[in-house]
């Protein structure tokens, strides 16, 4: 597979996480003086347990879509379902379909690294460190207060998200016609510094879905909202993963 071909499969890949905030979302919340283990409140320690799981069954499906990457677009399609239904149908079943979103995407994740590292050995592992080195770095700024999730900072981040969005979708139409934007699937300067910008957005949303695992905590939501929480944060993760793992791919082309 040719660099640029390997560059070009990426364009339609990217999975651009979301947030919620718990005061708009609509989902009831439980007085505070109860106790958490008696009421089935959300937890903070819950929400990290079940981060952990989710992370472990991505990695799991990573190893699956590695070793059978046929498997990676099935998966993607199945991820893709997992949270829509998750985010806007029931997010009460998160329990149920984060678990199974975890897993199917960690096989798609395998099978786009492999095709990454065919092209770029390496770039897999330096592409994972990479993440969950902003992961531990921006977990360190907002728990120090260095980075606030201000109102002003929530509508920044959701309108660039949506900026993002709206590219990846006029990309992914261009692509039925056997065209694609420049700016996103090329290596020249702007679309690295394209790249560069949409990493930064990805990993600044790392924050929001810190505040909203730990605001959810503190108001008490119901305990499955430990799960959706963790789930937010996965999408976020593999998000950021697959925008680092372009932009690697971009620097390595030239």
């Amino acid at each position: 597979m040719s660099k640029h071909a390997a560059i070009n499969r990426f364009g339609r890949s990217a999975n651009p996480a979301f947030s919620r905030n718990f005061d708009q979302s609509g989902f009831r919340t439980v007085s505070s003086s109860a106790s958490s283990s008696d009421t089935g409140l959300m937890t903070l320690d819950g929400a990290v347990n079940k981060t952990g799981i989710l992370l472990g069954l991505c990695f799991g499906g990573a190893f699956i879509g590695w070793n059978i990457p046929q498997l990676s677009l099935p998966a993607m399609i199945v991820g893709f379902i997992l949270a829509m239904v998750t985010i806007f149908r029931n997010p009460s079943k998160a329990g149920s379909t984060a678990p199974l979103y975890a897993l199917a995407q960690g096989i798609a994740l395998g099978g786009i690294s492999l095709t990454a590292e065919s092209a770029y050995p390496g770039i897999a592992i330096q592409a994972l460190g990479l993440t969950f080195g902003i992961l531990a770095s921006l977990l360190v700024c907002y728990k120090s207060g260095l980075i606030l999730p201000t109102e002003n900072f929530r509508l920044m981040i959701a309108s660039a998200i949506g900026g993002i969005v709206i590219f990846y979708l006029i990309n992914f139409v261009m692509g039925f016609f056997g065209n694609s934007l420049s700016i996103i699937s090329s290596n020249s300067p702007m679309s690295i510094g394209f790249s560069v910008v949409v990493v930064g957005i990805a990993s600044l949303s790392l924050v929001l879905d810190f505040d909203f695992i730990e605001e959810g905590a503190e108001k008490g939501m119901p305990k499955y909202m430990e799960w959706y929480g963790a789930f937010s944060l996965m999408v976020t993760l593999i998000w950021l993963y697959l925008e680092i793992l372009r932009l690697l791919m971009k620097l390595r082309s030239r």
